[in-house]
């Protein structure tokens, strides 16, 4: 309840800032996937890789929360909290996401043409590692794109709570290699990781097109928010409330 407070309370500029950091922060990521993809003899469907693309996946979310910036999968939890209990009101709610959102799609964007014009000169990663990743998001229905929204937001709504109930670094730590790794390895698609993804294979492949990230970022939202906010906090405040009355 705290927590989501205070950020509601944050100044506008601070909180787009924040989000604008997040989104840089969290692709490298999918830089790094995409460098594994190219650097090892397996692919997606071989167990070794597959386990080392979801930890290489949560190196983004390690950057983002243990930096405390704003992340939107985050606050789709954390913040509708305080409105649930009648502390906050929706109108409060839809200017957080909003600006944190935002934040977090613009710093994705920026980050994936940074690393497009240095792609050539890495020389660890190649233009199909991109178009590979992106593909595992857009080739799927956009039934499955809500759905697995879904369980994206319901695995970061559950991180969100339990890193604010951790106490130290390396439990914190811990978590959230744990609770990221798994929404990597099941491919789900997390909105703001996924953005640079998509974007990535958008920018560097001709089999990506607009409509295949304007859809993908469009579902992966609307899940994730459904996912944190449903499954989440409604059911976490609910048997609290009531396991203290």
């Amino acid at each position: 309840m705290e927590t989501g407070l205070h950020e509601m309370r944050r100044e506008s500029s601070g909180l787009l800032l924040s989000g604008l950091s997040a989104g840089l922060d969290i692709g490298f990521g999918p830089l790094m996937m995409a460098v594994v993809l190219t650097l090892s003899p397996g692919s997606y469907g071989d167990l070794g890789t597959e386990l080392l693309l979801a930890v290489v996946y949560s190196i983004g979310f390690i950057f983002v929360i243990l930096g405390r910036s704003e992340l939107f999968t985050e606050h789709t939890t954390l913040a509708v909290v305080p409105v649930i209990d009648g502390q906050a009101s929706p109108r409060q709610l839809a200017r957080l996401w909003g600006l944190v959102y935002a934040g977090n799609v613009a710093g994705g964007i920026a980050f994936t043409l940074l690393v497009s014009l240095l792609l050539p000169e890495l020389g660890v990663v190649s233009p199909a590692a991109f178009e590979t990743i992106a593909n595992k998001l857009v080739s799927h229905s956009l039934t499955w794109l809500f759905v697995g929204g879904i369980f994206a937001g319901w695995l970061m709504g559950l991180l969100a709570w339990l890193v604010t109930a951790a106490q130290e670094t390396t439990s914190r730590l811990i978590l959230i290699v744990v609770v990221t790794s798994t929404i990597g390895l099941l491919h789900l698609p997390h909105s703001i990781a996924g953005n640079v993804e998509v974007l990535f294979g958008l920018f560097t492949s001709p089999a990506i097109g607009i409509g295949d990230y304007l859809a993908f970022l469009g579902l992966a939202t609307a899940g994730n928010a459904v996912g944190g906010a449903v499954f989440v906090a409604l059911l976490k405040y609910g048997h609290v409330v009531r396991g203290a009355s």
